[in-house]
């Protein structure tokens, strides 16, 4: 990885990034040659990882970060391992389903893919997954879209386009699957909404070059819009994704 925005922090990670859907995994799993070993690169807390698991004999998942593997969640078929996606130590044509979920963006993608074309075994399939920025229900949901256009806009880091776009920008150099039309839902009090704000990259810079208080501003605009903080409003990200037979 390039970039390593979430080598701390792994526990609010865990807290308040959103977990996929489990119809993810079972759709991966559909479009692998068999469901003997998955790879989960970039794993993070490990969110796809153990939805994988549940259809898959194992999984193996990597990360840079060992804060983030020190938060991961435990499944007793993932194997997690601090590695690079670059440089994954695993066996050669081991994979048959390789995943990286909101990690591809920080990779140096050509030498990602030289790896992924050792770790594959024939028709193994990649999956490059990201999720795009949420809408918020409520008299927040403007807000929401201003504070992250705006307030923040010169932190996020150069790679996010590539998020916003849903990834049409990466190059991808193997036969490309159609993928399906996703998406992630959850019902949220506002304590997670800003918890998960916090998780940003983008507001993680902004604190650390002493601009807090446009975040400050925004969480105070938060609580008068959204009213009660435990009620919950929904919270839904566009699921995005490139697949591809290796």
């Amino acid at each position: 990885m390039t970039r390593r925005h979430f080598e701390t922090g792994g526990d609010t990670y865990a807290r308040y990034r959103p977990a996929y859907p489990p119809a993810l995994a079972a759709v991966l799993a559909t479009l692998a040659p068999d469901r003997e070993r998955a790879l989960d690169v970039g794993c993070g807390n490990g969110q796809l990882s153990v939805l994988l698991a549940d259809r898959f004999d194992a999984v193996e998942a990597f990360d840079v970060s060992e804060d983030q593997l020190a938060n991961a969640a435990p499944h007793p078929k993932v194997r997690y391992t601090v590695a690079p996606a670059e440089a994954l130590p695993t066996d050669a044509a081991c994979a048959s389903l390789i995943t990286a979920a909101q990690a591809a963006h920080w990779f140096d993608l050509p030498a990602f893919y030289e790896e992924v074309r050792r770790i594959a075994k024939p028709g193994a399939v990649l999956a490059l997954i990201t999720y795009m920025n949420p809408s918020v229900d409520g008299p927040l949901g403007e807000r929401f879209k201003s504070f992250y256009a705006t307030d923040v806009a010169a932190f996020w880091p150069p790679e996010r386009p590539l998020v916003e776009r849903g990834y049409v920008d990466l190059p991808f150099p193997f036969d490309e699957i159609e993928a399906p039309a996703m998406s992630i839902e959850r019902d949220w009090p506002l304590p997670d909404l800003l918890g998960y704000v916090e998780t940003w990259s983008a507001t993680k810079r902004a604190r650390a070059a002493r601009e807090e208080a446009r975040v400050e501003a925004f969480i105070d605009e938060a609580h008068t819009l959204w009213g009660d903080p435990d009620t919950e409003r929904r919270v839904a990200w566009p699921v995005r994704m490139r697949l591809g037979r290796v």
